[in-house]
């Protein structure tokens, strides 16, 4: 996968169409990610010890990897990302202007 932590994406289809978020959390495996403040569900908590009260929480859903697109921050358009071997390291690079990121 070639997002990672701290990148910034927009979501291109679902009910966040068109938002863009930092990316929090990824899950290779699944190739799943979590965004800040994007696909929050309600999720009723039962009363317990951490939470004496219960109720009604807001919890952030995984958005999968294909609905989503890397925002270049040289050219800030969405962009696929590639790599490119630079002095033996392993660097991404944006397609639509050709800049590392």
């Amino acid at each position: 996968m070639k997002i990672k932590k701290g990148d910034t994406i927009i979501v291109i289809t679902g009910k966040d169409k068109k938002r863009k978020g930092k990316v929090d959390r990824v899950y290779p495996k699944s190739h799943t990610l979590i965004v800040e403040n994007m696909n929050i569900y309600k999720r009723h908590i039962k009363k317990s010890e951490q939470s004496p009260e219960g109720g009604v929480v807001d919890v952030p859903r995984p958005l999968k990897s294909s609905n989503v697109m890397f925002e270049c921050p040289k050219c800030k358009k969405p962009s696929r990302l590639g790599y490119e071997v630079v002095n033996g390291a392993k660097k991404r690079v944006c397609k639509k202007c050709g800049k590392t990121v």
